[in-house]
């Protein structure tokens, strides 16, 4: 009976309506387009044919594409592994000034959308490349561009990956007691010995899960193949799906179909890896104190920092100034100096242009109303999965990370699949419409815009939501009067992120857009496939404005989010946090134990 009463007093509450409202969001982004995608792979025409499936998997163009997918992904793997590993251990364990800043800039390369970063590298290298030609140094005319084919895929992909390493290094470091380090000094460790003895055998989990979502990073990315490895007949599987879509239209969906559920399969599998090692084998401490950088590097120190210019000069700094210069001359090809340099490119493309003003205007629409919406339906969402969902929370939150598991390319097959035909009750199609564009863009990001508030939600004390509601207060009194205050500006970052992802990105918009709905990365890409090169890069130059203003605005609201919801932002500089709180070695360290696994935080 007191079951019973409890289970009434809940739904009377609203609980009952927030979870319905979770899992209609659940359905309806993330599990609705992956079983319309497969249904559409192994039923073809309405009937089940699974050799029509395997007739298009085993043909020569998708068995080269595969080939091609799979070796850039691991090649590239190999080079963002180390480097990214290296970065989160200098900027983690070591003294190193402008730790922040350095954080800030590595992982902005990465917030950059893959073909402008591509676009970059082809203009940094070949005959024709401003920057060379202004120095002297360019190839002989005529010659291939060294970035085009698949040594140039590896090298960006390899690159531009590298920051999501890091990411997840750093998370590792940040997880690990400093009672770890502190041990090994009482036994006389050396900070050397203390990395590689100690410290190195806890972060193996994370190394694993940072070169599997690398490796399915370079599985999904569509902009970097697309521009260097299309235009001499590389085809990694995104590409090809992109190429038989655009070319013979709807009529090979189940083949596309089919093509995408082999890229899906794949990263699927490695991003469950990859979240399995983390949870199963992370380690903390009962009382939490997290580490804190322990190696004062002297005159070493000097060489290390140069390291970090250096990575970031590659990463970010380089490939800018290649923008910068394609974008300054009345042409590309001809070398920068003071008597060519020209701002008509950017009048061009923001003034002149009504195809670049329409896709910049799309684009603020596009991902900012996306953005909006998210900000929105994070809050209850994360109550719902916190407070109501119970142990069912796992399978909820896995769920919801399916859509941004899935590669973009992959995404917007089902999304045509699921609209291309008018929808039952309402009469009518997305397709072709702007609202297809927004709808891929919730479903795609709504993972990315949850992680802070839910983040947020498991720090907030569940006494003051029963005090209010011993006072009366009803489910929706509690979340606008408690939960939300604690929340909002989570939710704004969130959404924020969710915006610094969606404004230029191509991986989605390339099947989706239709005349009039240009978003910014399809105009940037159809620029450059049509040999204005200058324009694109005056294109790219501004997006990168917009992403690095969106960064710094969300940085600026770092001190009022929970620990972690910014993956660049580092509490204090190096030198300054060994100032101010040196490492005291207690007479007993504290006991490290295995850690639980934290299923709201995946």
């Amino acid at each position: 009976m007191r079951h019973r009463a409890q289970t009434k007093s809940f739904l009377e509450r609203g609980g009952f309506g927030l979870l319905a409202l979770v899992a209609l969001i659940v359905f309806a982004f993330d599990v609705l387009p992956a079983a319309r995608l497969l249904l559409a792979a192994l039923f073809p025409g309405g009937v089940f044919n699974p050799d029509a499936m395997l007739s298009a998997l085993s043909s020569r163009s998708a068995m080269n594409a595969a080939r091609a997918t799979l070796e850039t992904a691991l090649l590239s793997t190999l080079l963002a592994l180390p480097l990214g590993t290296a970065m989160a251990l200098v900027l983690g364990v070591t003294d190193i000034r402008r730790r922040r800043i350095a954080s800030f800039l590595f992982v902005l390369s990465v917030m950059i959308s893959p073909q402008v970063i591509a676009l970059a590298f082809l203009h940094l290298a070949g005959p024709a490349s401003p920057i060379l030609n202004a120095l002297g140094l360019a190839p002989e005319a005529g010659s291939a561009n060294p970035m085009l084919g698949r040594g140039g895929i590896i090298l960006v992909l390899g690159l531009h990956h590298a920051p999501l390493v890091y990411v997840v290094m750093s998370a590792g470091l940040k997880r690990i007691p400093l009672a770890v380090v502190e041990a090994a000094r009482i036994d006389g460790a050396r900070p050397l010995g203390i990395l590689v003895d100690h410290l190195m055998p806890l972060l193996r989990p994370h190394l694993v899960s940072a070169a599997l979502l690398a490796f399915v990073a370079g599985i999904g990315n569509f902009g970097i193949p697309a521009l260097l490895g299309a235009p001499v007949n590389y085809l990694t599987l995104p590409v090809l799906i992109y190429r038989r879509l655009s070319s013979f239209g709807t009529d090979m969906i189940g083949d596309v179909s089919a093509l995408g559920l082999l890229v899906a399969a794949i990263a699927i599998v490695c991003v469950a890896a990859s979240q399995f090692l983390t949870r199963k084998h992370g380690v903390h401490l009962e009382d939490d104190t997290p580490l804190k950088p322990f190696w004062p590097l002297g005159h070493a120190r000097i060489a290390v920092e140069i390291f970090v210019t250096v990575v970031l000069a590659v990463t970010l700094v380089l490939p800018i100034l290649s923008l910068l210069a394609a974008a300054l001359v009345p042409s590309y090809g001809m070398p920068l100096s003071l008597a060519t340099v020209t701002l008509d490119n950017f009048i061009e493309v923001l003034a002149r242009q009504d195809v670049t003003i329409r896709a910049f205007t799309n684009s603020l629409i596009y991902a900012g109303g996306a953005a909006c919406v998210l900000a929105l339906l994070v809050v209850p969402v994360a109550y719902g999965l916190i407070r109501l969902v119970g142990r069912s929370r796992i399978l909820a939150v896995s769920l919801l990370e399916i859509s941004y598991v899935l590669p973009g390319i992959v995404l917007a097959i089902a999304c045509i699949l699921l609209f291309l035909k008018p929808m039952p009750l309402v009469g009518f199609s997305l397709y072709a419409t702007p609202w297809i564009i927004v709808f891929a863009y919730l479903a795609r990001f709504l993972s990315v815009a949850l992680k802070p508030v839910l983040a947020g939600m498991v720090q907030i004390d569940v006494a003051q939501e029963e005090a209010a509601a011993i006072d009366g207060a009803r489910l929706m009194q509690r979340l606008f009067g408690i939960v939300l205050p604690s929340l909002l500006p989570a939710a704004v970052a969130g959404g924020l992120m969710a915006f610094l992802l969606a404004f230029s990105e191509l991986t989605v918009s390339a099947l989706l857009w239709s005349a009039g709905t240009e978003t910014i990365g399809v105009v940037l890409y159809n620029l450059e496939e049509a040999g204005l090169a200058s324009q694109a890069s005056a294109v790219a130059i501004v997006i990168i404005g917009v992403v690095t203003i969106a960064m710094l605005v969300l940085d600026a609201l770092g001190k009022y989010l929970p620990a972690g919801a910014l993956p660049w932002q580092c509490e204090m500089e190096g030198e300054e946090r060994m100032n101010a709180k040196p490492l005291h070695i207690p007479a007993r360290a504290p006991a490290i134990k295995q850690l639980e696994p934290k299923p709201a935080l995946s």
